[in-house]
């Protein structure tokens, strides 16, 4: 059949299962929108900025596993693009961004609304295309969405300019299976490094699991906890790790890092064995390298050979798909005991429970950390809960224990200020029986706020909870720790963020006091649609434990025990 290059998109995405895409149309992408409207299978959600259709696409990503599609026009359009590609590359989420670009004959022309976006985009994607062959465009989106989904999944963008959107040929859909020169994703280990892991694992006194977010997206949870349980090795989490093996459990010992469960980066640095599994060793997991587990035997799984001794130096690595060489590794795991190692980690976990800001009385003050832990009590548990970036994502992390896979999503890597309010919409829209909360603080929620438009154009029901404290709070947490408390540009004038959600349609509450939380989640839970509620916070909480920048990671500056905070 004859079709146009926009035609042609639209049946490409049908055909590769989408159905749903986030965009904002403009001049150079105009054909394909207009091409929309033969494909009533596929929903648009019009966004209101571009960066909230990447994060969108980002979200649905990590909720579904599935491959997320953003689209916007050329120059500006695509250009805005450019921070929700970079927070999918540095987190390893599948999207497909499509855009617009001047036609053919005037690249290079500084036509209007032109733009090199494959040039600036290049470092922010797995893979960018060009399109300046029509016939090649039906060939571009299968190997666009192969590639984004594959090996380590990333981020792809497609580049079409409006004369090929326009150009019609005879479609006929590529069906042979992808083969790409020099694009081999690792699948199980060699029979060397199989047995070289055995033989370290079989030696281990003190072993202990890193769990990343590779187990997730490798559907490599159940194997996970059969290594955990048969060998008893405790399990630390990342942070995008969170959710790959259940919190309630016994060997799970809480997230690592910065601000990681103090039990768990002491286990680290004790332990004589590391079992890495689809993590990276960047710099907030590790601390300072230096001291890094100096006493620790290293094994690495991961499925980028590039990640392999990048950071950290390791005995055994193996390039491959986790869930393959875990199958590979467990036949020969034989049954171990570690009751002693397991001991001294609950000595560190009562000691870290001393100073639990949840366990103290705390008068005329709500606090963050109590708001994510009875959103987590009232929620049962058992919601999606999609953070931005700041004080409010670390106590998430810290507060709301999560007990299945891709139940919280964050952005990690590049830290992206204003991703929970468009990843969650993304997110309800990849899991529309799942109960979806977007946990942001009241700075980031104001980067992408214009989103609030989407979510009661579309009506969906994703709940907002804004922890307000006023402050870029996790700013201001460095700069009372190491900069003498020159709060210099992180005291934040805030709109009435109510009354903001009154001029959307969307129902809200204020709550300042603890004993409203129960009602506010109820309230949140049973009404219709979309629901904001700020609650308004302590402004100089602090999030403890804290690696300082170029510590070890057992140097946390730790909240005082009670008796201590008195002397």
């Amino acid at each position: 059949m004859k079709l146009t290059g926009a035609e042609i998109i639209m049946e490409c995405l049908l055909r590769e299962g989408v159905e749903v895409m986030f965009g904002y149309p403009g001049g150079a992408i105009l054909p394909t929108y207009d091409a929309m409207t033969k494909y009533p299978q596929i929903h648009h959600v019009l966004v209101r900025h571009e960066q909230g259709a990447a994060h969108m696409a980002d979200g649905y990503a990590r909720a579904t596993g599935k491959v997320g599609v953003a689209i916007a026009t050329s120059g500006p359009g695509a250009t805005n693009l450019v921070t929700g590609l970079a927070t999918a590359m540095m987190d390893s989420s599948p999207i497909v961004a499509i855009t617009g670009q001047v036609s053919r004959g005037v690249i290079g022309s500084d036509a209007f609304q032109e733009c090199d976006v494959t040039g600036v985009t290049l470092p922010v994607t797995k893979h960018n295309y060009l399109v300046m062959n029509t016939h090649e465009l039906p060939y571009i989106i299968r190997e666009a969405f192969y590639i984004a989904r594959s090996g380590r999944p990333g981020p792809v963008l497609i580049d079409v300019p409006k004369d090929v959107q326009n150009e019609s040929i005879e479609f006929v859909y590529p069906e042979d299976e992808i083969h790409l020169p020099g694009y081999r994703p690792p699948q199980g280990g060699s029979a060397d490094d199989i047995a070289a892991a055995l033989e370290l694992i079989a030696k281990a006194q003190r072993p202990i699991i890193l769990a990343g977010h590779g187990v997730v997206m490798g559907g490599a949870t159940q194997e996970l906890r059969e290594l955990a349980e048969r060998t008893q090795s405790p399990v630390s989490l990342t942070l995008l790790g969170k959710g790959a093996m259940p919190e309630d459990h016994p060997l799970t010992v809480g997230m690592m890092g910065m601000h990681g469960n103090a039990a768990s980066n002491f286990a680290i640095q004790e332990s004589d064995l590391i079992i890495a599994l689809g993590m990276r060793f960047d710099d907030r997991v590790t601390g300072t390298l230096k001291t890094y587990a100096p006493n620790a035997k290293k094994i690495h799984v991961d499925i980028d050979p590039s990640e392999i001794n990048k950071n950290v130096h390791v005995d055994v690595g193996i390039a491959g798909d986790l869930r393959t060489v875990l199958s590979q590794l467990l036949p020969s795991v034989k049954p171990q005991q570690h009751s002693e190692w397991l001991n001294r980690i609950r000595d560190w976990h009562e000691d870290a429970d001393e100073r639990d800001i949840l366990k103290r009385d705390i008068k005329d003050a709500l606090l963050g950390a109590q708001v994510v832990n009875d959103l987590w009590k009232f929620t049962d548990g058992n919601a999606v809960t999609v953070t931005d970036v700041g004080q409010h994502q670390m106590l998430e992390a810290q507060y709301y224990p999560h007990q299945r896979p891709a139940s919280m999503l964050t952005s990690g890597g590049l830290g992206t200020m204003g991703f929970g309010l468009p990843a969650a919409i993304g997110a309800k829209f990849g899991k529309p029986d799942e109960d979806v909360w977007a946990i942001v603080g009241d700075g980031g929620f104001q980067m992408t706020l214009c989103e609030l438009a989407t979510l009661r154009q579309e009506n969906i029901k994703v709940n907002i909870a804004i922890i307000n404290n006023s402050y870029l709070g996790m700013v201001r947490q460095w700069q009372e720790l190491f900069y003498e408390e020159r709060y210099n540009a992180t005291p934040m004038f805030n709109p009435d963020f109510c009354k903001l959600a009154e001029a959307y349609g969307i129902p809200s509450m204020k709550v300042t006091s603890r004993d409203q939380m129960e009602a506010s989640v109820k309230f949140a839970r049973e009404t219709p649609g979309p629901v904001l509620i700020e609650y308004v916070v302590q402004k100089e909480e602090m999030v403890y434990p804290m690696v300082p920048a170029g510590a070890a990671l057992h140097d946390m500056v730790r909240r005082p025990k009670p008796d201590e905070e008195l002397k």
